[in-house]
């Protein structure tokens, strides 16, 4: 089991088409095709990679709140992976990217920030929640 690359940073925002303008043309990050979420949004692209999800949210959170929601890492090894959040006794769900398969482990660092850590359609796992102890 191993972190390959940082996938994404995911931004939530109030201003979705001044962010949606800002990424495109002062940050040259075209905005792409994103999976029909339940939620507005739009997907960034350097390259062929989503780097920058923006994330809409219906009040833009306060100067002090995170604006980053949460960072991702994509990797190998999805069900040694579990395996050592259990025995860490972590928290963690398993959310499936819908149209992309895609698994999404969602875990807390010890200072609370939301880690995603991504795992291919062909990596198999029991994807049950786990409450952990939050230790």
């Amino acid at each position: 089991m191993g972190m390959a690359w940082l996938d994404h940073v995911n931004i939530r925002t109030a201003n979705l088409a001044a962010m949606t303008r800002f990424y495109t043309d002062i940050m040259g990050m075209p905005a792409g095709p994103r999976p029909n979420f339940r939620f507005g949004g739009a997907w960034h692209y350097s390259g062929d990679r989503a780097a920058v999800h923006l994330v809409e949210v219906a009040k833009q959170p306060a100067a002090a709140e995170p604006q980053v929601e949460h960072f991702a890492f994509r990797a190998f090894g999805f069900a040694p992976f579990l395996d050592r959040l259990r025995g860490a006794n972590i928290a963690y769900d398993v959310a499936v990217v819908p149209g992309l398969n895609i698994r999404q482990v969602n875990i807390y660092d010890p200072d609370g920030n939301h880690i995603e850590v991504q795992f291919g359609p062909d990596e198999q796992a029991d994807m049950a929640p786990f409450a952990g102890n939050g230790a």
